[in-house]
This record gives C-alpha cells, sequence and structure tokens, in this order.
C-alpha cells in the first residue's frame, strides 16, 4: 500500500547569516514568518523580560529556558488566538505552538477530502484529542480557527483539571471543549468514546518513550543540545517540547508508554475498529519515520483501505501524521 502525501515544501533557509525562516509550514499557519516580539509584547507585557538579541542580532528567546518558553506561548495564544489566560503546571509539557497549529489545519484540509472539498466549520465539528495534557492547545487552536468542538482525553487527573480551567477561564473557548478522564491506561478510545458520540476526526501526539529511564535520559539529551546552541536556532522553539531545568518536563503519561510509540500506535489502530462508524477520519503523530510502515501493516491486517500519511515541516524539523478512514471509497 503506497503511502499518500501532501506535497510540501520542506526546504529550510540554508544562510549562515540569519536565523532560519519558517518557509514550510502549512499557508494557513499563523506562524510562517519570524515571531513579531514587540506586537507580542504589546499584547503580553511580561514576555518582555525573557526577550534579548540573539547572535544573529535579531530578537529570541532562550528556548532552554521553560519560562520563557512558557511566556511566548501565553503570548502566541493570547495574541492570535484570542486566549488571555493560559498557564500550566511546573512539569508539564509547553508544546511548541506553530507545530501544534500545522496538525491543525492539515487536519482541516483532510476534512475537506470528505466533504467535496470545502473544509467543514462550526461547533458540529468534534474533535478528539487523546491526551489532551494541561496545555489543552489542540484544542485551543481548532476551536479558534475553525469554531469546532472538541473533547480532550488523558489519564492524569491534574492534566484534566488545568485544561478545563483554561476552557473555562476563556470566553471565547467557553462550552466548545469538554475534557474526560481515561480511567484504564490500558485503553485509548475505550471509556472515552461514549455509545451517541460521532467525531470528524480523533488527534493525538503519541508518548514517544518506552520507560521512564528512556524518556529522562532523552529530555536531558535535548537540556543539554539547547543550552549549547542557545540561540543557535532562531526558531528552535519548534524542537522544544517542554524541559525543567533540573528535572525533565512532562509527565509520565506523557512522556512514555510500556513498549513505546510503536506499541501505543499499534493499539490506537486496533481500537479503532471498534470506533469505525463513530469517526471518520482517525489521526496520529508519528515521531519516528520507521513507525510509518508498521502501522501501514497493522491497519492494512486490519482491513483499513483508506490510509494517507500528511508529511508536515517546521524549520528544519521533519514530522509527520497517519490518517486512517474505514469509509468506502474516498478518493484519495
Amino acid at each position: 500500500m503506497s503511502h499518500s502525501h501532501f506535497s510540501k515544501n520542506q526546504s529550510a533557509s540554508k544562510n549562515n547569516n540569519e536565523a532560519p525562516i519558517k518557509k514550510s509550514m502549512h499557508p494557513r499557519n499563523k506562524h510562517n514568518a519570524k515571531y513579531d516580539f514587540p506586537a507580542l509584547i504589546a499584547t503580553s507585557p511580561e514576555l518582555k523580560a525573557f526577550v534579548e538579541t540573539n547572535q544573529y542580532g535579531n530578537e529570541s528567546i532562550n528556548f532552554s529556558d521553560p519560562l520563557a518558553v512558557k511566556a511566548l506561548n501565553k503570548a502566541l495564544l493570547a495574541h492570535f488566538y484570542d486566549v488571555p489566560f493560559w498557564d500550566i503546571p511546573e512539569g508539564y509539557l509547553c508544546p511548541p505552538i506553530p507545530g501544534r497549529a500545522d496538525y491543525i489545519h492539515n487536519i482541516a484540509d483532510l476534512l475537506a477530502i470528505t466533504n467535496e472539498g470545502e473544509i467543514p466549520t462550526g461547533k458540529n465539528i468534534r474533535g478528539l484529542d487523546i491526551g489532551v495534557g494541561a496545555n489543552c492547545v489542540y484544542p485551543i487552536i481548532g476551536h479558534r480557527e475553525y469554531q469546532w468542538s472538541f473533547v480532550g482525553s488523558d489519564i492524569d487527573v491534574q492534566a484534566l483539571k488545568m485544561a478545563s480551567f483554561i476552557a473555562n477561564n476563556n470566553p471565547s473557548l467557553k462550552k466548545s471543549i469538554e475534557c474526560r478522564q481515561q480511567k484504564n491506561e490500558e485503553n485509548i478510545f475505550r471509556g472515552v468514546i461514549k455509545p451517541q458520540d460521532e467525531f470528524a476526526f480523533t488527534m493525538c501526539n503519541p508518548p514517544f518513550h518506552a520507560s521512564e529511564e528512556e524518556a529522562t535520559a532523552g529530555s536531558e539529551r535535548k537540556q543539554q543540545n539547547l543550552a549549547t546552541s542557545k540561540s543557535k536556532k532562531g526558531h528552535a522553539y519548534n524542537e522544544l517540547k517542554g524541559v525543567k531545568k533540573l528535572n525533565f518536563g512532562g509527565q509520565n503519561a506523557e512522556l512514555w508508554y510500556e513498549g513505546g510509540e510503536i506499541a501505543f500506535i499499534t493499539k490506537m489502530a486496533q481500537e479503532s475498529c471498534e470506533f469505525a462508524l463513530q469517526v471518520q477520519w482517525f489521526t496520529t503523530l508519528i515521531s519516528k519515520k520507521e513507525n510509518v510502515d508498521t502501522l501501514y501493516q497493522e491497519l492494512a491486517r486490519l482491513g483499513v483501505k483508506t490510509i494517507k500519511t500528511v508529511d508536515m515541516a517546521q524549520g528544519h524539523k521533519i514530522s509527520r501524521f497517519v490518517a486512517w478512514t474505514f469509509q468506502a471509497n474516498v478518493n484519495l
């Protein structure tokens, strides 16, 4: 089964005299240009304390400082998405907003395939974010960009409390985001999708590591790399999932799953069969490129006929998600 791709310009700035500009994001992504720090500071004055001039002579922040990254996130969400209140507890993932927006915009294009070429908008289009986290970023962007409504699920009660708090304390989000606890760590969709639910799509950023030890080592490596290069990349933001100076950012459920990413997405594929009539498109990010073929093989084994890989690029970072549907006669 061949992979289907959206054509993307995956080139990145190679000029060593200036910071790379993100040229290859989705065309509707509001973060295609360099960060306009004066405008962001005007919206969110607390960001000013973290802005410095980097080696290229450009304004930037220290992306190895989690407080600086959080302040940038707050400013981006307030400035671009009309979300004046946003916060996360210490130790939870602080996700890169531009990359998260790219996933949302590419899902919108995916939904258009099964909607006569038109992107469906409005509250009747429901998305399910598996592992919504304390940050609630996917539902925020999806609702603000396309007016979709969301269910966010998570196994972490504290994360859900924070996500609910964010949704309920921003007038633009109220009544559009519902949080549900996944009470059984063995399950992904089971126990979250109710018999009466219908979703246009599901989305997920799966745990990457196979154990807590692996997650700790990986996060420490990332922290060291960021500290070494510091502001070397003007937009290293997309390479930072959230780190703490002494420990690592992210709770266990956010960072690791027994068997790693491949075990998680294989389980997701198997459970998706049970909800084939309730979900139009299932999607998941895949960090390790070699896991894409394995997921395709598993989906083919399960009888899925329509599978699509969507490549995304932010600066030098290439990512992708795989989407599948049980609907017949989908023309990709």
